[in-house]
């Protein structure tokens, strides 16, 4: 038998303050923080696949990357893509345009934390 995978099965977000990025999560997406976290990250309870933000591994640099997670596209899905651009654009979060109609149905990007464009769509 050949040793494959079944697909993703945990997203984290390499960031420089822990707390400050997971209070953006939970402030601005709304997410929340699952029972336990290891050492250095935090786990929110989302479904259905697991999402973190922890410290950089051993050798990472954030300081050198022109924008963290480029050319890595993070998506979130919602139940209501205009209603979250509204409320984040209310709070002065970037959003780098209106949502729009995609074939993933609709859809914004904006800044996360530490800079990490992420995406949202409806789903």
């Amino acid at each position: 038998m050949t040793a494959t995978v079944d697909g993703p099965d945990f997203v984290a977000l390499q960031v420089r303050d822990v707390e400050a990025a997971a209070a953006f999560c939970e402030e601005h997406l709304g997410l929340r923080r699952a029972p336990a976290s290891p050492p250095g990250a935090v786990v929110f309870a989302t479904e259905p696949i697991p999402f973190a933000v922890r410290e950089p591994l051993p050798g990472v640099d954030l300081d050198s990357a022109a924008r963290p997670g480029l050319g890595v596209a993070l998506w979130f899905r919602t139940a209501d893509a205009q209603g979250l651009h509204d409320r984040l654009a209310a709070a002065g979060v970037a959003v780098t345009g209106p949502p729009r109609e995609s074939p993933f149905g609709r859809t914004f990007t904006f800044t996360g934390p530490e800079g990490y464009a992420l995406t949202a769509h409806e789903g």
